[in-house]
This record gives structure tokens, C-alpha cells and sequence, in this order.
């Protein structure tokens, strides 16, 4: 059963969202994404006028009179939400961690899709895949993604004897044994491709801290349409001076002590951090990908407006 704080959140992100959606991204989002474009529908006689190129000769040979095949547009999409919950993403210096604002994107995302009749699906993922929710249409379904989102790590678990590794549909795989710290993200993309074979729209919603996911990704992105969205906290851009303090990188395990009334120390932090950001955003157009970066502690909806903006354009030119 899950606790009363995370069906708190979910009530208040929905309503948060709700209007943000229906009044800025909803338009917005029908304009840059397309759908898998004309798919058969049926065939009928053959008028006068018709284009002759649309004849089916198969069906006209067997009945003994023209038909034509008719064809419609599929405008269905489906969005797959990737999000990271690595041990990392549960860093916060303000009003909410990095997987709050993810659950609160990832509620965009839904709501919008629930908005234009288009399936929703998502994956936890971190140094293996936690959960795997199959993509279907409705806002029951759209509230599930998020209150996945928000509540892993706050259900309590059963004991280790009794818990079962990963299957489709929902079931959870033991992290225990795979270690949560951990963050695979080709891990995740290979997983993605195992298991969904229509074309997706496809958010990763990481802090991209790992390695080795950029030729997982741009495979992914030959066949689905992949979205890097890099969650980051400002105090990992700008450390403030309280002293010596002793810092544990989330994922690894290992500590350090360091002096962060040092300005040489900090200056290196904000230099190195930023440095990172503008490399995944050069190193993602390189390859192709798109991608949007979020700061937990701000608006999440700004970014994402931004980046349809820019899709738009795109698609003029």
C-alpha cells in the first residue's frame, strides 16, 4: 500500500500540471511529434477519379471489378519515460530531490500524452531495470507512471528470501542484488529495444552520471526517437563555503573530505560541472540526439517548452 506523502504528491502534481498542459504544451506537442505515418485501412470499389496508382490488382483480379486500397493517417504515438533511480538521483538541496522533478516531468509527459490519446510507458532503471510499466493510453494509466515514479524507494520491501527478479509487466527485479548505486544506461537502452518494437518517443531522464551509454543511444535512436534530459541540482554546479565537510559520491560509495572555504576548490567544482554539461550537450547533438536540461530546484516546464520551440524550427527549415 503506498504511503499517504506520495498519493499527497501525485494529487498535487496532477494539479500543478494539469492546467500547464492543457494551456502551453498541448498544441505544442502535436507540432513536433508525427506519427508513424499512412498505415492500410481497407479496400473499396473503384470511383471514377480515382488514382489508378491505389488499385489493388490482387483484390481486382479476384472479384472481377477495380478496387482501390484507401489509407489513413496514424497519428498514435507512444511515449516511453526512461527514468533514472540511481542512488544519485535522490540528491536534493532545496525544496525537492533530482527524482522529484523527474516524477514532475514525467507528468508532464503523461498528462500531455493522455491529452492527445497516445500510450504512456515507463522504466526504472539504474544499474539494472527496476520496473517495466508496458505503454497504454487513459489517465488512470498516466497516474500509475507517476506514482511509480515518486514512490520508489518509499514502499517498504519484503524480506530478501521472498523478493523475485525482474519480469515483464510490472513485476520488480531484486536491487539488492544489482546494486542500486549503480547507474546503466545502455543497460537500459538495450532493454528498450528488447522489449518495444513499435517506434517511440523516447525521454531519458537521468543526471548521465555513468559511462558507456552514447553507442547504446544512438543505436536506440535509429529506430526510436531518443530525448536526453539531464537532471541536475545547482548545488552540484556551485558548492556553498561551510567548511570542511565530508562528501560521498551517491553512486560509488567513497568519501572525501574537502574544504569548501577554499574559492580555488569550488571555482574547480563549478568549472568541472559546468564543463560536463557542455560537453553531454555537444557530445548528444554530435550523435544526433536531442537534448534538454533541467534543474530540480526550478521549472520543469520552461525547459521543455524551449525544446519544442526548437523542434518547431527545425522542422520549418
Amino acid at each position: 500500500m503506498l504511503p499517504r506523502e506520495v498519493i499527497r504528491r501525485v494529487r498535487e502534481i496532477q494539479v500543478r500540471t494539469g492546467r500547464q498542459v492543457a494551456d502551453v504544451l498541448a498544441g505544442q506537442y502535436v507540432s513536433v511529434f508525427k506519427g508513424r505515418g499512412i498505415e492500410f485501412d481497407e479496400v473499396r470499389p473503384y470511383i471514377p477519379g480515382d488514382d489508378v496508382r491505389t488499385i489493388d490488382w490482387n483484390v481486382t483480379a479476384r472479384v472481377g471489378e477495380p478496387f482501390v486500397k484507401r489509407y489513413v493517417e496514424d497519428r498514435q504515438l507512444t511515449l516511453m519515460v526512461m527514468a533514472d533511480v540511481s542512488a544519485s538521483q535522490d540528491f536534493g538541496s532545496g525544496n525537492r530531490s533530482k527524482r522529484d522533478a523527474t516524477a514532475e516531468l514525467s507528468a508532464l509527459l503523461a498528462f500531455s500524452a493522455t491529452l492527445n490519446d497516445d500510450k504512456i510507458g515507463l522504466t526504472l532503471f539504474h544499474g539494472s531495470i527496476e520496473q517495466y510499466i508496458p505503454a497504454r493510453k487513459g489517465q488512470k494509466h498516466s497516474l500509475r507512471v507517476i506514482r511509480e515514479v515518486l514512490a520508489h524507494g518509499n514502499v517498504e520491501t519484503k524480506p530478501a528470501a521472498k523478493r523475485r527478479r525482474w519480469l515483464p509487466f510490472g513485476r520488480r527485479r531484486a536491487w539488492w542484488r544489482t546494486g542500486r548505486q549503480a547507474t546503466d544506461i545502455a543497460g537500459a537502452m538495450e532493454f528498450l529495444m528488447s522489449v518495444t518494437s513499435r517506434k517511440s518517443i523516447c525521454f531519458v531522464i537521468s543526471d548521465f552520471l555513468g559511462d558507456g551509454f552514447l553507442d547504446a543511444m544512438q543505436t536506440a535512436n535509429r529506430k526510436h526517437d531518443v530525448i536526453a534530459v539531464l537532471v541536475s541540482d545547482p548545488k552540484e554546479l556551485n558548492l556553498p563555503a561551510v567548511g570542511l565537510v565530508n562528501l560521498q559520491d551517491a553512486e560509488t560509495g567513497r568519501v572525501r573530505q574537502v574544504d569548501t572555504q577554499s574559492e580555488a576548490f569550488r571555482d574547480y567544482v563549478a568549472t568541472t560541472a559546468t564543463a560536463r554539461i557542455d560537453e553531454l550537450r555537444r557530445t548528444f547533438g554530435r550523435a544526433g540526439i536531442d537534448f534538454i536540461h533541467v534543474d530540480a530546484q526550478g521549472d520543469v516546464v520552461d525547459p521543455l517548452v524551449k525544446f519544442f520551440r526548437m523542434r518547431q524550427r527545425r522542422m520549418r527549415t
